[in-house]
């Protein structure tokens, strides 16, 4: 959910953003080419380190026109590339479906094998998700590590998770999509891991014992419940948190769009907030709440969310509510296109679909919703041309030069409700947090000091001019 443009110019001298410093943290350690990151006891529980290094990818194209086929391929590369992999070659099978024991088909899968021996590559990578069984049939075909779309994203979250939340999030998704999954090498995880024959149980009692899958299943389903208590009470901390915001009266604008179209950079661009900007698929993970003002005065809050893409594994939906929870609540969705992108209508609606999910789930109604196509610098101008036919409801910028923002912050006024309630009331001097309030959230139309405190007209929220109308009440 990025942009590929960071920020520059700054003086030699200046501080480093925080966005700056995660950057250098992250590009800080690298995957070596060429040694494994395998557990050394292969008994041990199935999710084996991911060895992300030279990789083949392989598709099935169902649906849709070739073009289409082709961008989705080149989508899994950018994940692939993101996850720290080297892409070595791309192979994509058309089929009426996905074939239900190689996924490929048994021939595309004999090929498949003879490309990754030629190539050397160690893994290959899927564009779907895999059932247990495809997975199985198709390692054995092609004698290297096979993984599925799902489990690539899983690894690009699980590297740039950075809070206590986003990591546990990251750790319940990958051992609800693991534990079906559950597999091993040989009898390795066959073995009985009950006492030896002939022990105290006697005869009738001398049963096999636990297995070791099925001790590993309970190890996981035991961490999956301590995950989810722990995440549950870290959910208590942040609906503080957004009652706060609630209380303060402050519209939130909650900007949302498929990964990488440039959401932290608009976010930079509107509020100075130096969040990390990296031209990488999901970079931002953990929600980012930065406070702004708008043309006429009046304050707003914007929170940065993780990005969306096709096929968004459901573990990861149910895992991150963090941000599901402040699109669901926000006032206003800012939803960022990237102009830039070969198909910027898919994004489109495949963030939509995940947000209607989300709304469905939560029986929430859906927010105002403003579009904004972003990177117009380095959009094909053809492109932009028919996206302003498409979407003559959008406003078109770029969070790099700054074009088209003023644009968009006047579009916000607009969209942001105004306060509901006119009032003329006199705020004792004693409640001047009253009075910060009122010019913080509302419109002051005029003010005048008096000998029993200040004369306030102004639009304010409906809650606040009751409390205005209290104070002023209470010292007659």
């Amino acid at each position: 959910m990025v942009d590929e443009h960071a920020d520059g110019g700054r003086a030699p001298y200046d501080e480093p953003t925080i966005g700056e410093l995660q950057l250098e943290a992250r590009g800080s350690l690298r995957r070596v080419v060429g040694l494994s990151t395998e557990l050394t006891d292969v008994t041990e529980v199935e999710q084996r380190q991911l060895r992300l290094e030279q990789v083949v990818l392989v598709g099935v194209w169902t649906s849709g026109t070739a073009e289409e086929a082709e961008t989705s391929m080149a989508e899994l590369a950018a994940l692939a590339e993101t996850a720290g992999s080297h892409v070595l070659d791309a192979l994509i099978q058309r089929r009426d479906r996905p074939d239900p024991s190689t996924y490929i088909g048994s021939g595309k899968a004999r090929e498949l094998a003879d490309i990754v021996e030629s190539t050397g590559a160690d893994t290959v990578i899927c564009d779907g998700e895999l059932s247990p069984a495809q997975l199985t049939s198709l390692e054995r075909v092609v004698d290297v590590k096979v993984i599925d779309r799902t489990v690539l994203i899983l690894d690009i979250f699980a590297q740039h998770a950075t809070s206590r939340e986003g990591k546990a999030q990251v750790a319940l998704a990958q051992m609800e999509y693991m534990l079906p999954r559950l597999r091993g090498w040989g009898e390795s995880m066959s073995r009985q891991a009950g006492g030896r024959a002939g022990a105290a149980g006697g005869v009738g009692l001398r049963g096999p014992g636990e297995t070791k899958i099925e001790t590993d299943r309970r190890r996981i389903r035991s961490r999956m419940a301590k995950l989810r208590r722990e995440i549950a009470a870290m959910k208590t901390a942040r609906r503080t948190k957004r009652d706060r915001r609630r209380r303060s009266d402050l519209p939130s604008v909650a900007i949302v769009g498929y990964t990488n179209a440039g959401k932290s950079s608009l976010l930079n661009a509107l509020t100075g907030a130096g969040v990390l900007v990296e031209d990488a698929l999901f970079a931002t993970l953990d929600p980012t709440t930065r406070r702004a003002e708008l043309p006429d005065g009046r304050a707003l809050v914007f929170t940065d969310t993780v990005g969306f893409v096709r096929h968004l594994p459901t573990q990861l939906v149910e895992a991150f509510r963090s941000t599901l929870e402040e699109v669901v609540e926000a006032d206003l969705l800012l939803h960022v296109v990237d102009g830039a992108d070969a198909m910027p209508m898919r994004q489109i609606r495949a963030v939509n679909e995940v947000i209607a999910e989300v709304l469905a789930e939560q029986e929430a109604e859906a927010p105002p919703e403003l579009l904004v196509v972003n990177k117009t610098d380095i959009a094909d101008p053809v492109t932009l041309v028919s996206l302003r036919a498409a979407l003559p409801g959008a406003v078109f910028v770029s969070a790099h030069t700054g074009e088209g923002l003023t644009e968009l912050r006047d579009r916000l006024a607009e969209q942001i409700p105004d306060p509901e309630v006119e009032v003329s009331v006199t705020v004792p001097y004693t409640r001047g947090d009253l009075l910060a309030r009122a010019h913080e959230v509302g419109t002051v139309l005029a003010t005048e000091h008096g000998g029993a405190g200040t004369r306030l007209h102004a639009r304010v929220p409906a809650d606040l001019a009751a409390e205005l109308a209290e104070a002023e009440a209470g010292q007659r």
